[in-house]
C-alpha cells in the first residue's frame, strides 16, 4: 500500500555491514570463531551467524574460502585513497621492517616491564595485545595459547605503500599467502592498518603491512 513503511533495517549500502567485516576480517586474519567471540564481546553463535550471512552475500561455500576473499570495504581509505599509482605502484618494494611481534606468557606483566623497565614508548594496549616504538619500528606483544610455551620465532613485517600490489606481485613471484589483505585496525585517525601474511621456506611467517591515511 502506498504511504505505508516496510518494516525491519534498510538495505546496507555496502556488500557486507560494518558488523560482518569486522568478523570476515578476523576469519581472514585466522582466527577461530571462539577467538573472534572473545574478541568482539559476542557469543560464538553470533559469530556463526555474521560468517553464515557473508557467505551467502559473497556467494561463497566455505568458511575456508573467507581467507583468500580479496573483497574491501567501500568506506575504506584502501579503495577511496590508499591505493598508489603511477610507476610506484607496478612493482612492490618491500620497505624497512614496520613490526616484530613476540609472544608472551603474561601481557600485562610485559607492558609493566617493556615499559617500565626497559623505558620503550607504550603506543596502546588493546586487549591482549600491546604495542611499543623502538626508534620507528613497532614492537608488537601477544598474550601466548600456551603461557608454558612462548618460544616461536617472531613475525618480521615489512612496510609496503600498496598492499594490493604487494600481494599480487609477491604472489607472481611464487610466494603464496595464508590469507588475502585484510584490516587489523582502524584508528581514531581514520588511518587503516592492513596486512596479509605467508610463510618463508622454513614455514616462519612474515607479513606485508600499510598503514593507509584517510582520504
Amino acid at each position: 500500500m502506498i504511504g505505508v513503511s516496510r518494516r525491519g533495517r534498510p538495505r546496507h549500502p555496502d556488500v557486507l555491514t560494518p558488523a560482518e567485516w569486522r568478523v570476515v576480517d578476523a576469519v581472514r586474519h585466522g582466527m577461530s570463531n571462539r577467538e573472534i567471540a572473545g574478541r568482539r564481546g559476542i557469543s560464538v553463535d553470533a559469530v556463526k551467524f555474521h560468517v553464515a550471512n557473508a557467505l551467502l552475500k559473497l556467494g561463497l561455500e566455505r568458511r575456508a574460502e573467507l581467507r583468500t576473499w580479496r573483497g574491501v570495504p567501500a568506506d575504506s581509505a584502501l579503495r577511496t585513497g590508499g591505493t598508489r599509482q603511477g610507476v610506484e605502484a607496478m612493482s612492490v618494494h618491500l620497505g624497512s621492517i614496520g613490526q616484530v611481534s613476540r609472544p608472551v606468557s603474561d601481557i600485562t606483566a610485559a607492558v609493566e616491564w617493556y615499559r617500565d623497565v626497559l623505558g620503550l614508548p607504550h603506543l596502546y594496549t588493546f586487549g591482549d595485545l600491546a604495542f611499543f616504538d623502538c626508534a620507528g619500528t613497532r614492537l608488537f606483544l601477544n598474550a601466548a595459547e600456551n603461557p608454558d610455551h612462548v618460544g616461536e620465532p617472531s613475525i618480521l613485517y615489512f612496510r609496503v605503500n600498496d598492499i594490493q600490489t604487494a600481494y599480487d606481485d609477491l604472489t607472481a613471484r611464487g610466494v603464496r599467502f595464508e590469507n588475502a589483505p585484510h584490516l587489523i585496525h582502524k584508528h581514531e585517525s581514520g588511518v587503516e592498518e592492513w596486512m596479509a601474511f605467508f610463510p618463508d621456506p622454513d614455514g616462519h611467517l612474515l607479513a606485508v603491512m600499510s598503514q593507509v591515511p584517510p582520504s
